[in-house]
């Protein structure tokens, strides 16, 4: 889809992980990182681009750009999706969308930018859905809302994604979670000990 870029959010502080940068975790032999953009990559058209605040540097390998908050103090994931609908009018202007997953989901579907594109309907948000619960922060967005996101941000300095979808009248995309939920997030240690454990049957249903 030459119209989408993807941006793989990894601006946050990762708290539960006990800090540092998840998506630099291995598992089995690759980091989160590796495992999400092999998945996402081939879905957008325009690329993947990661958002990350910090020394760039660390993310040395990953072939897309690397683009920062530009809302200081890290208000959370709608400053890097804003980040991304800034890159993408500055360098991508045929670009319609923008899709967005976390830094930490290894078992992403291979069918999701599609899926939500057609989910999306007249609204301007479609988001994943698994399980009997919505992933804000999985969803495709489209780029008419970069002003409007950026005075939630800035003016009214709104931090709640799920408020935000919410008003927007964001579309929900239901996926299956078995055998292996697609959107599993490794936010703990022993959220990691259980992806390893999935692995297998992650592969086997694609």
């Amino acid at each position: 889809m030459a119209e989408v870029l993807g941006v793989i959010l990894a601006g946050g502080l990762s708290r539960r992980m006990g800090g540092g940068d998840k998506p630099l975790m291995q598992l089995a032999d690759r980091t989160l990182l590796d495992w999400v953009r092999e998945r996402f990559a081939p879905q957008c058209g325009a690329g993947v681009i990661l958002n990350a605040n910090g020394d760039p540097g660390r993310f040395t390998g990953f072939p897309g750009a690397i683009v920062p908050d530009g809302v200081p103090g890290h208000p959370g994931p709608l400053a890097g999706i804003l980040a991304a609908l800034d890159h993408a009018a500055a360098h991508h202007p045929d670009v319609t969308h923008v899709a967005s997953v976390t830094g930490d989901a290894p078992f992403l579907p291979l069918d999701l930018v599609a899926r939500l594109k057609a989910g999306l309907g007249q609204a301007p948000i479609a988001m994943a859905a698994s399980g009997g619960r919505q992933h804000f922060t999985t969803a495709l967005w489209s780029v008419c809302l970069t002003d409007d996101l950026r005075t939630a941000l800035v003016e009214r300095e709104e931090r709640r994604v799920g408020s935000y979808l919410a008003r927007h009248g964001a579309t929900a995309v239901e996926w299956s979670a078995k055998p292996v939920d697609p959107f599993l997030n490794v936010n703990t240690p022993e959220d990691l000990v259980l992806a390893e454990e999935l692995m297998p049957l992650s592969t086997a249903s694609g």
